[in-house]
């Protein structure tokens, strides 16, 4: 999984005081927790962008004070208001514990029922995986090319080594769904194919009489 670095200082105080004078100063409140004791720190709006403001998941190597800790972000607070970020909480990564994340899911291929008319649909943007730190995917990628119009992939029909598929077996993640002019073009398409015979024949000429 790929990884970016973010610097941060820790905390002197943990009162509703010291929270609202960082928030003012645009500061932002964070926690690493996992380890023997929990990190309190504060780090800038910037600094979180790249992490926060992206499609694509990364570990985190935090820069405390010069201390640098291994991680993932766990959780994160918006304001309901100004939609700033609030809080954010770490998890302390270790080389011998799984740890459980969000990861994307990426489509491959072009889809057989796409090609017939249908309408591929995403049913899940991102998946919940449990694994080791060294195991950790950048996403899941689902090849879709032979997947027809009415036909889905779910979560059940997944499988990746050493790791763990937190979402329900039954969960859908992408399917072909069937369109209307699809379904338009199927009675039309047998109409035209009716064979010329089964017109009304034409009566054939009276036979003269013989002289």
């Amino acid at each position: 999984m790929k990884s970016l670095t973010i610097k941060g200082t820790k905390r002197v105080g943990l009162t509703k005081q010291e929270l609202k004078k960082l928030r003012a100063d645009g500061k932002v409140p964070c926690v690493l927790y996992g380890g023997k004791d929990n990190v309190h720190f504060s780090t800038t709006a910037l600094e979180l962008r790249d992490l926060v403001y992206s499609p694509s998941v990364y570990t985190v190597n935090l820069d405390v004070n010069g201390e640098q800790h291994q991680a993932v972000m766990q959780d994160i607070q918006f304001h309901p208001v100004t939609d700033k970020i609030q809080h954010i909480d770490f998890l302390l990564l270790q080389n011998n514990k799984p740890v459980s994340i969000a990861v994307p899911v990426t489509v491959k291929g072009s889809a057989e029922g796409v090609k017939q008319g249908g309408k591929l649909i995403q049913k899940m943007r991102k998946m919940q995986i449990s694994a080791l730190p060294a195991n950790l995917p950048d996403a899941i990628e689902i090849d879709v090319t032979t997947l027809g119009i009415g036909q889905a992939v779910k979560v059940a029909n997944i499988q990746r080594d050493n790791i763990t598929l937190l979402d329900s077996p039954n969960n859908i993640i992408v399917a072909v769904r069937t369109t209307r002019n699809v379904v338009e073009e199927t009675p039309a398409a047998a109409a035209a194919a009716a064979p010329a015979a089964a017109k009304p024949a034409a009566a054939a000429p009276a036979a003269k009489p013989a002289k």
